[in-house]
């Protein structure tokens, strides 16, 4: 199952996504089918069956956004929160060959189209929560056991 947890910016884009769909998207693609339809034989019409598939494309996502934002708690960063890792931290770590990762925790919802960050189901988020920086942390992976250290910590206001 997945977490109902979402960072402000989150929250935004996924209710700036629904209303783009619901009110530019849709009617522009309903538009399409309906002259599209009036052509007559809608069997050989490209742009109808195009249109219709994309229609129920974007419907399908209109009742999942109008599920899920309702389902979702926002969570705002805390000063208590500071120089530990939660919900929606920044934070730079390194492993014992150098490589530095720099990504955000957020929700599952947030993840997709985005890089840098990392959902708070991943192992890697699940290790790194109320760590502080210079903990290190071990992290299981497909590839076995994994050493990270923490470099800095952060909160976006």
């Amino acid at each position: 199952m997945k977490t109902n947890l979402i960072t402000p910016e989150g929250y935004r884009q996924l209710q700036q996504e629904h209303d783009q769909l619901w009110f530019e998207k849709r009617p522009e693609v309903t538009k399409i089918v309906t002259w599209a339809a009036s052509l007559g034989d809608r069997s050989e019409n490209a742009d109808y069956t195009f249109n219709k598939r994309l229609l129920r494309q974007i419907d399908r996502r209109v009742r999942y956004l109008r599920k899920r934002l309702p389902e979702l708690k926002i969570v705002y960063p805390h000063p208590d929160q500071e120089g530990k890792v939660f919900f929606g931290a920044l934070v730079e770590i390194e492993n014992d060959d150098g490589d530095i990762l720099t990504f955000q925790i957020v929700g599952p919802d947030e993840i997709y189209d985005q890089k840098e960050v990392v959902s708070i189901d991943a192992p890697m988020a699940r290790a790194l929560l109320g760590k502080a920086v210079d903990d290190d942390v071990i992290v299981r992976t497909p590839e076995g056991k994994k050493t990270w250290y923490i470099n800095s910590i952060s909160y976006r206001t």
